[in-house]
């Protein structure tokens, strides 16, 4: 008979494999460091492999690791998911939530089942828009809570993730080869738009505005098939992509922040959405298609 996991085991393991480090390790769990060795042997003792390479004070996880670190984030969330729906207070209520349509289609499907489950009692009405165009509707009270990607003239912004801009093409056509660049562009109101216009004049070749769209899926769509390249984040990348790097000629477009923002209104319902969205993003990988 196989032995059991320990999620309490699991939890440690997750958090070291974020702090590659034994003593911050102990400090977010609240046990002295040896207790954390001893817990992540004993996870190595329980599924036979070595789990963490240890090079000097560096700690890193070996591919067994890294494995198990997908393994291990699905076993707590399950299991705080449970939990929650036994242990908390039943939540009822109605909450306005506004996201971009990128992060919608990237995020929603579990988010949304994830909250549905442990809140079943709660309405969620979902509002894609411009992250400038929520931050209005936030301000005005159409909206309770917004998921938007951050610029510098939006205060009040609870950071939640921090994403890498790429420059991406077709993974089975060569148009970044293009004597005069096709580009696909968001519309005036996104920050990726300034932030790809800025790469193009740092690249210094000759390109022409292919598309124009504030929809995510008529970008990507005209990469994938070849008609265009853009600048996207990490975390939409989709099937039939690849990233464009310095070797083919486009140094990197920096990073942005993506955060919540809040009305005045305020309630259980959506604080809870409000934990599930971050916890979300904090635990999502690149869906990196290509690789």
């Amino acid at each position: 008979m196989l032995p059991n996991l320990d999620v309490d085991l699991l939890k440690t393991f997750a958090v070291l494999a974020e702090t590659g480090n034994f003593t911050r390790t102990a400090e977010a769990v609240g046990r002295t460091q040896s207790a954390v060795s001893m817990q992540v042997k004993r996870l190595e003792d329980l599924v036979g492999k070595p789990l963490i390479a240890r090079v000097g004070r560096s700690n890193s996880l070996t591919s067994d690791g890294q494995m198990m670190l997908d393994y291990a984030r699905r076993m707590i969330q399950l299991n705080d998911e449970a939990m929650t729906v036994f242990t908390k207070p039943e939540i009822s209520g109605h909450v306005r939530f506004g996201t971009p349509d990128d992060y919608a289609d990237r995020i929603l499907p579990d988010v949304m089942a994830r909250f549905a489950r442990t809140n079943p009692k709660v309405q969620v009405d979902v509002e894609c828009q411009a992250s400038r165009t929520m931050v209005d509707m936030v301000k005005s009270g159409d909206l309770d809570l917004a998921m938007i990607t951050c610029e510098c003239d939006i205060a009040n912004a609870q950071v939640i993730r921090s994403e890498r801009l790429l420059w991406v093409t077709s993974a089975r056509h060569s148009v970044h080869r293009s004597d005069t660049l096709p580009v696909a562009l968001s519309q005036f109101d996104c920050a990726w738009r300034q932030m790809a216009l800025d790469g193009l004049e740092v690249i210094g070749r000759p390109y022409r505005l292919a598309y124009t769209s504030s929809n995510s899926v008529a970008i990507t769509s005209a990469v994938a098939a070849g008609l265009a390249i853009a600048a996207i984040p990490e975390i939409c990348m989709r099937p039939g992509m690849r990233v464009l790097s310095e070797t083919d000629g486009f140094p990197p477009l920096g990073i942005f922040d993506i955060g919540l923002i809040r009305s005045s209104k305020t309630n259980a319902a959506i604080d809870s959405l409000a934990c599930h969205i971050a916890d979300a993003m904090c635990q999502l990988t690149p869906a990196m298609a290509a690789e």
